[in-house]
C-alpha cells in the first residue's frame, strides 16, 4: 500500500483529502505545518512515506521552504504541491524549489489520485531504454538508474531522471513539451509546459558546466528540447 504524507493546515480540507486517499487504498500521515512534516519525515515513520502532497500556503514555514528542505534531505521522494490560486509566480517558485507536479485547489478526487499514481510510477525503476552511455563526461547507468558527471554522482529526483532518460535515449531528436508531458509526467491531456521548463532548468543546474549554454539538454526555439548533439 503506497504511503502518502499530506501537509495541509486547513483541517476540513486535510480531513477530506485524507478520507479520499484512504478510500483509494493509500496509507496516510498528515501534518498541519511544515515543521511537523519535517519532524515526521526525520523520524521512524518517515521511512515508509513514498510521496508528499504539500500545500504551499502554510503557517510558519511556507511550502516553498518545506519543499527545499525535503529536496535537501531526499532527491528521490516525489512531491506534489497544492496551490490555492494557480498564480504563475507561486507555481514557478514551487517547481524551482523541487516539486515534481502541482494541482490547483479545489482539486477533485480523480485528478489528485491520478497525479499521485503518475508520480509514483515515475519513482519506480524504468524498464525502458536500458543501455548505458558515456556522453562527454556524463555517464547514465540505465540499469542502476544512476548518473555521474566526471566521476561524481549526480542525485536526481524521479521526474528529472525520467526526463533525462527520455531525452538521452534519442540524441538529436527534438521533443515537444507536449510529448514530454505525456511520456514523463503521464499527462495525457493538454498539460502545463511550466512543468517541463522547470524540470529542464533544474536538470541543467545539476548537469551543465554553464547552464545558460547547455551542452546536454538543449532548447530548440519554437519546438522543444533535445539531448545534444554534443
Amino acid at each position: 500500500m503506497p504511503h502518502v504524507l499530506l501537509i495541509e493546515d486547513d483541517a476540513s480540507v486535510r480531513d477530506g483529502m485524507e478520507l479520499v486517499l484512504r478510500r483509494h487504498g493509500y496509507g496516510v500521515d498528515t501534518a498541519a505545518t511544515g515543521e511537523q512534516a519535517l519532524a515526521l519525515l526525520a523520524g521512524e515513520r518517515g521511512a515508509r512515506i513514498e510521496l508528499v502532497v504539500l500545500d504551499l500556503m502554510l503557517p510558519g514555514m511556507d511550502g516553498f521552504e518545506v519543499c527545499r528542505r525535503i529536496r535537501a534531505r531526499s532527491a528521490t521522494l516525489p512531491v506534489i504541491m497544492l496551490t490555492a490560486r494557480g498564480d504563475d509566480s507561486d507555481i514557478v517558485t514551487g517547481l524551482e524549489a523541487g516539486a515534481d507536479d502541482y494541482v490547483v485547489k479545489p482539486v477533485t478526487a480523480p485528478v489528485l489520485e491520478a497525479r499521485i499514481r503518475a508520480a509514483l510510477r515515475r519513482a519506480e525503476p524504468s524498464a525502458r531504454q536500458r543501455s548505458d552511455g558515456d556522453l562527454a563526461g556524463l555517464v547514465i547507468d540505465r540499469a542502476g538508474l544512476t548518473v555521474t558527471k566526471n566521476g561524481t554522482p549526480v542525485a536526481l529526483p524521479p521526474t528529472e531522471l525520467r526526463l533525462l532518460l527520455e531525452l538521452s535515449a534519442s540524441p538529436g531528436r527534438v521533443f515537444s513539451r507536449e510529448q514530454l508531458l505525456e511520456s514523463v509526467w503521464d499527462h495525457t491531456y493538454l498539460g502545463d509546459s511550466r512543468l517541463v521548463d522547470a524540470a529542464v532548468g533544474r536538470l541543467r543546474a545539476k548537469l551543465e558546466d554553464v547552464p545558460a549554454k547547455p551542452r546536454y539538454v538543449q532548447t530548440v526555439r519554437g519546438f522543444g528540447y533535445r539531448f545534444g548533439p554534443l
